[in-house]
């Protein structure tokens, strides 16, 4: 899955891209085999897509595989051996323990001085300077310091000679021109170490900016275990692409004017990195949400109608296939088009309309049929058995329903809705009775006076 920060990194990196013509650089870190499957790779490139990074885009390049690149790693960990920069080191994390009297404490140098040569099981180790301090600049967060006798002597090849992520990441940067590294807060605190690496093998860091986490409403750090987190997930319940880009952008940055809803090309124009803030950006659903319903409701017709299809059929449909009726959806479509906030609640709005009887909502039938319900339905269902049928002459024949009763049209039109559509909340109900037809309603009325 296309974790929702992942989403928001990616767009910020387009953004700069396209800004500076340049280029978004998509690598694939794959040399842990486990989390590998071409599937996870083809759901990566389809989310980015889905989000408009687009790999047939000139700004767009790759996608690169990091285990195609295991050569170029080891000669840059040969390199670092080579120059002194690095040397090997056969301690175990128990002797280290018994060493330093700490199991949380890091590497105390045991090594350096040892002149170990290659052998099987012996880590490969960066010696890290013993004065000084190694300063990140980050255009987001500014310099941030940090002492290098406090960065331990790191591996950056393990026993098997295989070079670690660290180092991997650092010479992929180089090979593919990275000039730029915007990514998440929580790799900080690896960026004096990448820095050094940068240094040591003759080369100038890229630019660095450390987005703020994203958090939930109890301002937890999002968690694809506790919180819902997956692009493909909010894209499938039926959250618009174009929402989810305008809503992602706005998670730590802010395009002024006090405006929100802008499509991408106008956020990409008024984007600045440097402008990003630093404190978590809280990931509202119900702001996406409220969101997602402008965007909604800018659709044309014809769009809406498209982006609806998905859920007038199956899993998401609960009527039988041929009982749907395309014509009548696409009259009906304007009434729903107001109302969602997501697209998947079309079917919970028109599904009155293409199934045999309503569907049987416990609460939505115990809030409507108080007592007096039936007798409503029976001269409900009487006078709309001559009334013209049109939603306004409807209206006012069960607003003269109601009277009889001494009650609002609000309160007369209650079990008339749960009747005929089975919901309390739903489309405009007298539009909804001029399309079901009086037969079909007066039917429905029946078996509802009937159930009472």
């Amino acid at each position: 899955m296309f974790h929702v920060g992942g989403a928001r990194s990616a767009l910020y990196n387009w953004a700069v891209a396209r800004q500076t013509g340049g280029v978004f650089v998509l690598r694939i870190e794959d040399t842990d085999a486990a989390r590998n499957k071409p599937e996870w790779i083809d759901g990566i490139i389809n989310a980015l897509a889905a989000i408009g990074i687009h790999k047939d885009d000139p700004t767009f390049e790759g996608p690169y595989f990091q285990s195609q690149q295991a050569d170029r790693h080891r000669e840059a960990a040969a390199q670092l051996r080579d120059a002194g920069r690095a040397y090997y080191c056969d301690c175990t994390r128990e002797q280290l323990a018994e060493r330093t009297g700490s199991e949380h404490l890091g590497y105390d140098g045991f090594c350096r001085e040892r002149g170990l040569a290659y052998a099987e099981g012996r880590a490969l180790r960066f010696r890290t300077p013993d004065e000084g301090e190694t300063v990140v600049k980050d255009v987001v967060r500014g310099d941030t310091s940090f002492p290098n006798k406090a960065i331990e002597d790191f591996v950056v090849a393990r026993g098997d000679g295989s070079p670690v992520f660290l180092l991997a990441n650092v010479v992929d940067d180089l090979d593919e021109k990275i000039t730029e590294v915007i990514r998440g807060e929580e790799h900080l605190s690896n960026t004096p170490k990448q820095q050094l690496l940068w240094e040591a093998l003759g080369a100038t860091p890229p630019v660095w900016a450390h987005l703020s986490v994203i958090v939930n409403e109890k301002r937890q750090k999002l968690s694809k275990r506790r919180d819902k987190v997956a692009l493909e997930d909010y894209l499938t319940e039926g959250f618009l692409p174009d929402a989810m880009v305008n809503y992602l952008m706005l998670l730590g940055w802010a395009p002024g004017d006090d405006e929100e809803i802008l499509p991408f090309a106008e956020l990409e124009r008024r984007f600045r990195i440097e402008d990003v803030n630093t404190s978590p950006a809280f990931f509202d659903i119900k702001k996406l949400t409220a969101f997602n319903g402008e965007y909604i409701r800018a659709l044309s017709p014809a769009d809406f109608v498209a982006a609806c299809a998905p859920y007038l059929a199956a899993p998401y449909a609960n009527w039988a296939p041929e009982r749907f009726d395309q014509a009548l959806f696409e009259t009906v479509a304007p009434l729903a088009q107001t109302r969602l906030a997501v697209l998947s609640e079309i079917t919970a709005n028109v599904d009155f309309l293409f199934l045999d009887q309503p569907v049987e909502d416990e609460a939505s039938w115990s809030k409507a049929m108080k007592p007096g319900a039936a007798e409503i339905l029976r001269d409900a269902r009487t006078a709309f058995e001559a009334a013209e049928w049109a939603a306004e002459p409807l209206k006012e024949t069960l607003l003269a329903v109601g009277e009889q009763h001494g009650l609002k049209l609000g309160k007369a039109q209650a079990p008339v809705r749960v009747a005929v559509t089975g919901r309390t909340v739903g489309l405009p109900l007298f539009e909804s009775l001029e399309l079901l037809g009086r037969d079909r309603v007066l039917a429905r009325l029946d078996a509802a006076i009937a159930k009472l």
